[in-house]
């Protein structure tokens, strides 16, 4: 006979409430939100007596004569039973307490509580407690063992933990339930149960299962469940035999197994479909009473006369059964029936300990024409053992239950991986889909907000930016659920019904015409799953594992097919990016993978399916792209990670968000990433994963960071900062391969910072005598800065990593000769990440041979006449100058009119394919190392000190453009000056002005171009004196006379070398001298200050490190 439902009655206030037995089971105990604990002596107890224990009664229990409940004052009391007496409060929290639970003995009592926190307390003295921390989120239940041994706890965070009470440290964990920031918020309340008196299973409600772990292996050792059950299970509850087990979910429905049998004896609805919060079975196993959130009080009676049946059957019919047993394993638990009537309960083994006696052999669940049904539906066998078997797992309605012959026996052997349960399709930007008020999109563009409660079913759209269009509310009556936005339109979804197909409704507000949206219905069973928008693009990814594409004026566009389930899409521009299950992850750990295609004319895919990297045991919480268009992922850890296109494509960690919380709980919500300004904008939310949309939630910025070693060093600090730079300017490469606009003014800067850190780390390994390291630092740098570094190693007088840095520097020439000779295909930013593609796309021939008269000529001066008086410095500053790695070309011509920053970038080495010979005027070598050229200089020690911005100390000027015409300008500023930081901003801007060269240069000669030049004093007094150096070596070549005569040149006094210098200045030609002139009250001006900074003495190396500081403007 099945069992009886009573009719509910009203006991408490709307709320939470939950109910006990006392122990004799005389009286049914229950609590509510109305703050009253009521003892009723039965069902129709018309006036129970009503103890008021607080405002409000999370949770109760009773053992002993000792009534202990979790009161809303954040404290746990305890009164005496049944007088209602308070007896003191047993402990207290920093919030409320959820639930509460007594041992076997009722000896202890446990305690789990919203501020995270488990406490065991001593009933007899309070003051012995134990506290269990661990979860990330508040605790929604907690059971103790029988044995007094271990603790089971639920959280809000999505694990189930169990401790050990002695050590007080976790034993198992099982992230299994669905994460939620409060309790209020819980899908479940995931009441945990032991099995009485062994204590061997621990039953978990997850979702529409109770999943039974064993106690010894702590492994998932069967599952429960029902094919009627809809919604999840919320309770759950032992017979005191421990043989049956009883659960209530959030519809209403009531359940109990035969836990052996995993079948399923009864089914009880509730009469209003109301949430069952609260169950507890009678002392003597004949009934359960329950309690909803409504605030009524129910019972289930005849229990027992269900169970005994069942039981009673079963040891009636073992002998009938023993040859089906015979054919399986004995430790098979799956019931086997032994009779060819439908109205025949399965039966099994007897169980031992079975102290119910009654020989009723009534049917059990009172559902014959259920059995029937499916025994003759099933096609597969007409051997009637068999077919009863194939029809077992129908009436159990558990999907788990069918496969039961093996898992049920193999998962103690497998101790594997065990599978994890894939995420769900989200959009990034939204919050969660059951919320009645919620995000439905926050990024760049604008917020999109949904409501749907009683009064009203809406959509809010609100730009950030009103100039794109005004605010519009919508009348939501399809139900969208997902939403998209850009600054040309907004994209809905909904996904489809039983009468209804699946929509795609776009607001196109950019439209020039009146007809402003068009819907889309999606065919018979594939339903929407994830949706974006582009550039004139939109796309939706749906059930039936396909992306459909569409124009955004709703021409519909190609279709593919994706591996796996979608997770998510994100679009910006020509740029599509869609991640999908890519298969079956492991042991809490996603397998997802991502494909991102370029939708512009043309059509290709960058990247192929790669898998996503997540952290371990995360998902993926926010995917899309910087506002420069560089894809980028976050995952549930926090962990932000960004495409790396120089590195083959790969995902660099740039941030970790949960940096920045204080507490476990805390996240950040994310809502936009920007390269330039370095930045993630986010919602800090305390407690949860997600903002609440009233009241609107303040964005915060977050820097980047990325995880490099040692950064509280100084050389971990530079790395970071030079890496950090790098990864995050390489937008440039990309968006001027796609022929967008970029900042030049921050690209030049990007590069100068980038520079600047590369000269201080090789400063710094030059101090800590890291020669081999200088080297390595030096082939990350451009040309230009490997000749300042080699001027730096030879100040330092490291001959030999300078020697080392001259290969190299020479070793860069030729490579920059060899990619001006080729057309290079393949895109800027695919290539080294040197940052000299630049410089070879960008420019022409003509530019850079412009460029190739300048460097040499000044080589060859500035070692010689370091000391020289500032006039002269301030002519080297400004007149044209010769390259020292150029290897011939033609002639200087006509500038490209195509600059790459304000000034306009050109390639200061570049080599004409046309090569003159090699042979050099007498006076002019044209082919000289660039150590060469400045060994003799480095005997004397350059006199350097520290780097004010008052122009106190002479500062070498090697990054800052210097401008050659309105178009033009060299790429680094190499120059030997010892002008302060002032005087070089002076001669900067005064050199822009003053400057001018002719658009077009008639074409002339190699030997004009020199007759052109001004000789410099060095020049001048090596001709004059070439025959005395070659009649003391007549042995000489062409570089050793250079070198003898740069040596006797330093010989000579001060005065001396200004009088060959002057003499140089006398062959000028007149426009030169004008300039000088011109040029000349700036040089006074700064002559006295420099003349003071020349008599300083060398510092150590950090003060040379500082004098290479570079000149930001």
């Amino acid at each position: 006979m099945p069992c009886e439902r009573k009719p509910m009655r009203y006991g408490h206030s709307e709320g939470h409430t939950d109910v006990c037995f006392d122990d004799e089971g005389k009286c049914i105990v229950t609590c509510g939100s109305d703050g009253d604990v009521r003892i009723w002596e039965s069902l129709d107890d018309d006036d129970p007596k009503s103890i008021n224990v607080g405002e409000k009664v999370y949770s109760v229990a009773l053992k002993n004569g000792k009534l202990v409940t979790a009161v809303s004052n954040n404290t746990v009391q305890i009164h005496t039973f049944p007088e209602g007496d308070p007896d003191g409060i047993l402990t207290r929290f920093t919030t409320n307490a959820n639930h509460v639970a007594f041992n076997a003995s009722g000896s202890r009592v446990a305690a789990g509580s919203s501020d995270f926190l488990v406490k065991i307390v001593e009933v007899a003295d309070s003051s012995q407690q134990k506290t269990l921390r661990g979860h990330d989120a508040p605790v929604l239940s907690v059971a103790l063992d029988p044995s007094d041994e271990f603790l089971a706890s639920s959280s809000c965070d999505g694990s189930v933990t169990v401790w050990s009470i002695e050590s007080q440290t976790q034993v198992a964990q099982w992230k299994v339930l669905q994460k939620s920031s409060d309790v209020s918020n819980a899908k479940s309340l995931c009441r945990l149960a032991w099995q009485p008196r062994s204590g061997k299973l621990l039953a978990v409600p997850v979702d529409l299962t109770i999943q039974l772990y064993d106690k010894n292996t702590w492994t998932n050792v069967s599952t429960l469940s029902d094919e009627l059950i809809t919604q999840v299970f919320n309770v759950v509850v032992w017979s005191p035999c421990g043989k049956f087990l009883a659960a209530g979910t959030v519809g209403g429905n009531l359940l109990i197994w035969d836990v052996e049998a995993k079948l399923c004896i009864e089914r009880q609805k509730h009469e209003k479909g109301f949430t069952v919060c609260g169950m507890a079975w009678h002392p003597s196993g004949g009934r359960i009473a329950y309690t909803d959130t409504e605030g009524c009080l129910g019972l289930l009676e005849d229990v027992s006369s269900a169970s005994s049946t069942i039981q009673n059957t079963k040891a009636t019919a073992v002998k009938e059964t023993n040859d089906y047993d015979d054919l399986f394993d004995e430790d098979d638990d799956r019931m086997l029936d032994e009779g060819t009537t439908d109205s025949r309960s399965p039966v099994k083994k007897p169980i031992m300990d079975d102290d119910d006696d009654d020989d009723d052999l009534m049917p059990a669940t009172g559902r014959p024409r259920n059995r029937g049904s499916f025994l003759d539906d099933d096609d597969n066998s007409q051997d009637p053992g068999s077919v009863k078997l194939d029809g077992l797992p129908e009436e159990d309605g558990s999907s788990a239950v069918l496969p039961a012959v093996g898992p049920a026996v193999s998962r103690p052997i497998y101790e594997g991986p065990m599978p994890s349960q894939p995420q769900r399709a989200f959009q990034p930007g939204s919050t969660p889909v059951h919320l009645m008020h919620r995000f439905m999109m926050w990024n760049s563009v604008g917020i999109v907000r949904g409501y749907n409660d009683d009064q009203d079913n809406a959509i809010d759209v609100e730009f950030h930016d009103t100039a794109i269009h005004h605010a519009m509310h919508l009348t939501n009556s399809l139900g969208h659920t997902m939403a998209d936005l850009s600054q040309e339109a907004v994209l809905l979804a909904c996904e489809g019904t039983d009468e209804l197909a699946s929509k795609i409704q776009c607001l196109h507000f950019s439209c020039w015409d009146t007809q402003k949206d068009w819907m889309v219905d999606l065919p018979k069973g594939e339903d929407v799953r994830a949706l974006c928008l582009g550039q004139g693009w939109a796309a939706v990814a749906t059930s039936t594992l396909m992306v459909r594409l569409f124009s955004i004026g709703g021409v519909q566009k190609e279709i593919f097919s994706l591996p796996g389930a979608v997770v998510c899409m994100a679009g910006h521009g020509e740029q599509l990016l869609v991640v999908y299950h890519r298969g079956t992850g492991f042991d809490g750990d996603q397998a997802l993978g991502v494909q991102l295609l370029q939708l512009g004319r043309k059509r290709r895919q960058v990247i192929h399916g790669e898998p996503l990297p997540l952290s371990r045991k995360s998902y993926l919480a926010w995917m899309g792209f910087t506002g420069e268009g560089t894809p980028c992922c976050i995952d549930s850890e926090g962990v932000a990670r960004m495409l790396n296109r120089t590195l083959g494509n790969t995902w660099a960690p740039v941030c970790n968000t949960r940096d920045t919380c204080k507490s476990k709980s805390d996240h950040c919500w994310v809502v936009g990433v920007h390269e330039n300004p370095q930045q993630i904008r986010c919602i800090p939310c305390k407690g949860s994963r997600f903002p609440p949309t009233l009241p609107r939630p303040a964005v915060a910025v977050l820097p980047f960071n990325l995880p490099y070693c040692q950064t509280t060093t100084e050389k971990g600090q530079m790395e970071e900062q030079y890496w950090r730079s790098m990864l995050f300017h390489n937008h440039f490469g990309f968006l001027s391969s796609n022929d967008y606009e970029i900042d030049s003014e921050g690209q030049s800067q990007a590069e100068k910072e980038q520079q600047e850190l590369l000269m201080k780390m090789f400063a710094l390994s030059c101090k800590l005598e890291r020669e081999f390291r200088c080297v390595e630092l030096a082939e990350l740098m451009t040309h230009s800065v490997v000749t300042l570094a080699i001027r730096y190693a030879s100040r330092s007088r490291r001959m030999a990593l300078a020697q080392r840095l001259s290969e190299l520097a020479l070793e860069k020439a030729n490579q920059l000769q060899e990619e001006e000779q080729e057309e290079d295909d393949e895109p800027a930013y695919q290539r080294h990440t040197s940052r000299e593609y630049r410089g070879s796309n960008k420019m022409s021939s003509r530019q850079a041979e412009v460029e190739n008269g300048c460097e040499e000529e000044e080589e060859q001066e500035e070692y010689p006449q370091e000391e020289q008086m500032d006039a002269e410095e301030s002519t080297e500053t400004r007149k044209p100058c010769l390259n020292p790695f150029k290897k011939g070309g033609k002639s200087p011509e006509r500038p490209s009119p195509k600059p790459v920053s304000r000034e306009g970038r050109v390639n200061p080495f570049k080599v004409s394919g046309a090569e003159k010979s090699s042979s050099s005027p007498a006076g002019q070598p044209r082919t000289t190392n660039v150590l060469d050229s400045m060994t003799m200089a480095s005997r004397k020690p350059a006199t350097l000190s520290g780097t004010s911005k008052q122009g106190k100390a002479p500062v070498l000027k090697p990054l800052a453009p210097k401008p050659k015409s309105k178009t033009q300008a060299t790429l680094l500023q190499m120059s030997a000056s010892k002008a302060s930081r002032k005087k070089q901003e002076d001669s900067q801007s005064g050199a822009e002005k003053i400057k001018p060269v002719p658009a077009a240069t008639p074409p002339v000669s190699a030997e004009n171009i020199e007759n052109r030049k001004p000789k410099t004093g060095f020049q001048l007094w090596l001709e004059e004196n070439r025959k005395s150096i070659l009649t003391d070596n007549p042995d000489f070549e062409e570089m050793d006379i250079i070198k003898e005569g740069m040596g006797r040149f330093r010989i000579l006094s001060a005065e001396e070398r200004l009088n060959w210098t002057e003499r140089a200045k006398g062959d000028s030609d007149p426009k030169k001298r004008k300039r000088e002139d011109e040029a000349g009250q700036v040089d006074e001006r700064m002559e006295s200050d420099e003349g003071s900074a020349k008599k300083k003495k060398p510092l150590d190396a950090s003060a040379k490190l500082s004098a290479f500081a570079f000149n930001k403007e």
